[in-house]
Order: structure tokens, then C-alpha cells, then sequence
């Protein structure tokens, strides 16, 4: 279980346990390239859960981008699931502008239904879960996240433990 200094407590989900939910289909909801956990098997994948209007969440961007300039080369995948609680955050445009004023280069889906966030049971903005080679949930953090400090390096260090495991997953599911 991964510690935390903040005021929410740190969930662990059993390595078994949890598959990821379906990443939606639609190309339009996308910002960048369209991702599939079939697409995605073999790979460990840090999704973000924020929103431009938390700032929790914008405080929390300058690491999850550092984690995607590290870590892609070793096969860590960094998925952005922007959740708006505001009208105003479910504006393409604004979220565009926001991932661009972040320089945030790895790909984005807009949940404005919340209908990822609800699969994921999640309740609070930001969450960064780690999802294993197979697909399944296996690690979530609720709070902020910075490089060089407890918590960021504790998630990178279960980066570096998922990505050591094999991935031998059975048949691929979409």
C-alpha cells in the first residue's frame, strides 16, 4: 500500500481483484491518440483523475508530466482522465487550452458524464491509479502527488516493482 502524507487516506486494491474499466471508444471524447487496455497490454499505466478547475489536481500536473518524460521509455503509459465538477470545466476548448498551458503531451479522455469516474468508484479529485501489465487495478493515491517528495517517490517506486512482473495476462480483453 502506497503511504501518504495527506489528509485522505491511501487505498490499495489486491493485484487480482479489480480489472480497469473500458477506456471509452469514441474518438471524440479524446485528446490525443485514443487508447485501449488492448493496446495497452503489456504496459504500465498511471491514470490521472483530475480536473482543471482542483487545485489539488493543477498542483499535481507538473508531476504526473514528469512521470510520463520518465517513465514512457521504460513502458509506462500516462492516461488522463479529465472528470469536470463545473459547467464550465466540460468546455473542449477549456480543457484543451488547460493541457496545453501544462504542456501535458500524453493522451486525455473527457469524462463530462462521469461515467469513468463512477466505474472506478472513485469520490475525490485528484486519484492516480496504477493499473498492471494484465490491466488490472492495482495501486490509487488520493491526494497530491509531487516529484522528490513521500508520496511521489512512493508511487514511482510501484511503477518501477509493476513494470518488474511478468506480464503474462491469458487472452487480451478489449
Amino acid at each position: 500500500m502506497l503511504m501518504s502524507g495527506t489528509v485522505l487516506a491511501t487505498a490499495s486494491l489486491h493485484a487480482a481483484s479489480h480489472a480497469a474499466p473500458a477506456l471509452p471508444a469514441d474518438p471524440r471524447v479524446w485528446v490525443g491518440e485514443p487508447q485501449t487496455w488492448k493496446g495497452l497490454r503489456g504496459q504500465v499505466v498511471l491514470l490521472d483523475v483530475w480536473a482543471f478547475g482542483c487545485v489539488n489536481c493543477v498542483n499535481t500536473l507538473p508531476w504526473v508530466r514528469g512521470v510520463h518524460e520518465k517513465w514512457s521509455a521504460k513502458g509506462v503509459r500516462v492516461i488522463g482522465v479529465h472528470t469536470p465538477e463545473f459547467g464550465y470545466e466540460k468546455k473542449r476548448d477549456s480543457v484543451e487550452a488547460e493541457i496545453k498551458k501544462h504542456g501535458l503531451a500524453y493522451p486525455i479522455f473527457l469524462d463530462n458524464d462521469m461515467a469513468y469516474w463512477d466505474a472506478l468508484k472513485n469520490q475525490y479529485w485528484p486519484t492516480t491509479y496504477l493499473v498492471d501489465k494484465c490491466g488490472r487495478l492495482r495501486e490509487k493515491h488520493i491526494g497530491e502527488v509531487h516529484a522528490g517528495e513521500a508520496t511521489g517517490n512512493e508511487i514511482e517506486a510501484a511503477l518501477e516493482k509493476l513494470l518488474l512482473e511478468p506480464g503474462d495476462c491469458g487472452p487480451a480483453r478489449p
